[in-house]
């Protein structure tokens, strides 16, 4: 049996992931799915923006991304303006509707989190916090990536330097 890096088993980790956002997406408000709830968090994250960040910090097409931002105007929680700049472009902020929802939203995830992290030392909940974060700022932003980082490219494998 081969050994695992801890590569691997941080990659096999994070695949799992998913299970735990599905968990916490169970208990957004119910007039608030997942991809709004997400423009919500990045609004309130980095205050007002153009549509092409945001696109860019969710790491989706324009289009999707106008969906989920037309599901948040429409419900009052997010303003478009002209940009004072460019006419042509608006910019997206949150309303104050929006940031009572975006508080909602981190009341009810705060709530989850702490039912079913009850048994957690609070020491351990504070340190996965800490790698959390780093493990975000290592990525960048929200797999929003710079040319040169994008470009590099990956270290060899250490089982192909055996074939050499």
């Amino acid at each position: 049996m081969t050994a695992h890096t801890p590569y691997e088993d941080l990659a096999r980790e994070l695949g799992s992931v998913g299970a735990v956002r599905r968990e916490l997406a169970r208990n957004l408000p119910h007039d608030c799915p997942p991809a709004p709830a997400v423009v919500l968090t990045l609004l309130g994250r980095h205050g007002e923006m153009r549509m092409t960040r945001l696109a860019d910090l969710l790491g989706i097409d324009m289009s999707v991304t106008s969906r989920h931002v037309t599901y948040a105007v429409e419900r009052g929680w997010v303003d478009r303006r002209p940009d004072p700049l460019d006419g042509r472009v608006r910019l997206l902020r949150l309303t104050g509707s929006g940031e009572q929802m975006l508080a909602d939203m981190h009341h009810r995830t705060s709530e989850t989190l702490a039912h079913l992290l009850g048994d957690w030392p609070e020491e351990d909940v504070t340190r996965l916090t800490e790698l959390l974060a780093r493990l975000r700022a290592s990525f960048g932003d929200c797999g929003c990536r710079t040319a040169s980082r994008s470009a590099r490219p990956l270290p060899p494998h250490p089982a192909a330097a055996a074939h050499i």
